[in-house]
């Protein structure tokens, strides 16, 4: 689940100066080239934590990542030092991605003993006095988890506001994270909307942070299930041609698909970029989505579920019989 990403030397010489040093309150990281590396050294430090925080100030910019280690508490405890990890809302997907999911490396590489807690941080009053009273009137308040399980909520949260509408969204990502489409995709999507292959599976180049073609096939819908990857999150474009009630019809669904064993980056991207393939889909290709279909596994995409979800059936309730009076037949 982490990015491959190691702490530098310089990195670990900076933190033993700053773990041996009184006189330095913090120490400011980057990612640069594959590596966690140092910015800048806080100091000089005062007895004041709260007082400090304005060390920070003019550091934090809208729009670029950060990651910052602060000594909050007496050097003679065993974990003196807080790690946050400063994610702004208009810093690039691809940068938010990967500090993410470097996180966890840092403070491991470091000495994970060290460090009293991570906070994730995404504006810059959230690390005023006011914002770390708030922050610790927050965690008294729920029941501590793991790294790794805060980071497996917050994509849960992701993908649940995904899943209640591609429709409606109000977290930073649902404004739609613009992503580059290659031609091929392009070209496939125009062609599945002029009546060529009926499934387009689309997949994202974590690296180049792109949308690229994974395959254009023509595929009954009895296997369409086993068509799809089991193992990569993917955009598929459908068009199912069936017949029901006498009357046919060739519906272009949308399905997204994401494995419960994808990585944890993998389902963060794919979660806030699924309102973008539908965009493209449309507006690029001229698509116009009939339905969309959100499902951890292909498996779970079935005629049936498909046929249930475009035609849903309808309770007739009957109209209530007057009971027959006795004796009469």
């Amino acid at each position: 689940m982490q990015s491959g990403i190691s702490a530098s030397q310089e990195l670990q010489t900076a933190f033993q100066s700053l773990v041996s040093s009184e006189d330095q309150r913090g120490l400011l990281c980057t990612i640069t080239k594959e590596s966690l590396t140092p910015l800048t050294v806080l100091s000089p430090a005062t007895s004041s934590f709260s007082d400090d925080l304005s060390l920070l100030a003019p550091h934090l910019q809208p729009n670029v990542a950060l990651y910052i280690i602060l000594r909050r508490y007496a050097s003679t405890e065993n974990a003196p030092f807080v790690a946050i990890t400063y994610v702004p809302d208009s810093a690039p997907v691809r940068q938010k991605m990967l500090f993410a999911s470097t996180r966890l490396t840092l403070v491991r590489e470091l000495g994970i003993e060290r460090f009293r807690e991570t906070i994730f941080a995404t504006t810059k009053e959230e690390l005023t006095t006011q914002g770390f009273e708030k922050h610790d009137k927050h965690v008294t308040l729920e029941a501590p988890l793991t790294e790794e399980e805060q980071s497996l909520g917050e994509v849960k949260r992701k993908e649940a506001e995904e899943g209640r509408g591609m429709n409606e969204r109000k977290s930073h990502v649902s404004s739609g994270v613009s992503m580059p489409v290659s031609d091929d995709a392009l070209l496939a999507l125009k062609s599945l909307a002029a009546g060529g292959d009926n499934l387009v599976q689309i997949k994202i180049n974590i690296a180049t942070e792109t949308m690229e073609l994974a395959s254009s096939t023509s595929t009954q819908i009895s296997s369409l299930s086993s068509t799809i990857s089991a193992t990569e999150p993917r955009y598929s474009f459908y068009r199912y041609e069936h017949t029901y009630n006498g009357t046919s019809s060739s519906p272009i669904l949308f399905i997204y698909t994401c494995p419960s064993g994808s990585k944890i980056k993998e389902r963060m991207l794919y979660a806030a970029s699924s309102r973008s393939a539908v965009q493209i889909a449309e507006a690029e290709a001229g698509l116009t989505i009939d339905k969309k279909i959100e499902a951890s596994s292909p498996e779970d995409v079935s005629e049936e579920s498909i046929e249930s979800d475009l035609h849903p059936k309808v309770e007739v309730k009957k109209a209530f019989e007057r009971p027959k009076r006795p004796g009469r037949k």
